[in-house]
């Protein structure tokens, strides 16, 4: 129970980090109690977004789907791989 409740404060602590530099960079994101979240720029699509962020080895989730096409998800790390994430997020807007 210790290592869960340890482990999930952490998660949690690193998403909320996470969402708000996210948010300075122009993100949309949507409330999430999980250990991911769904994220959409008002200027780059996320299809596009996508592609290129695979190109430069930081790998998310894209669903080619009616009401979700334009959203990433974005599964929480650890804060140095969040940290690298957002790093190239603010390479490539």
């Amino acid at each position: 129970d210790e290592y869960f409740e340890k482990t999930n404060a952490k998660i949690i602590q690193t998403r909320e980090k996470t969402v708000e530099k996210l948010k300075k960079l122009g993100f949309k994101v949507l409330n999430s109690s999980a250990n991911f979240i769904f994220i959409s720029h008002k200027d780059v699509y996320a299809g596009d977004l996508y592609k290129q962020l695979k190109d430069n080895g930081v790998l998310v989730r894209y669903f080619a789907k009616d009401r979700i096409d334009n959203y990433l998800r974005v599964t929480i790390g650890t804060d140095e791989e969040m940290g690298i994430f957002i790093e190239k997020l603010e390479d490539l807007l």
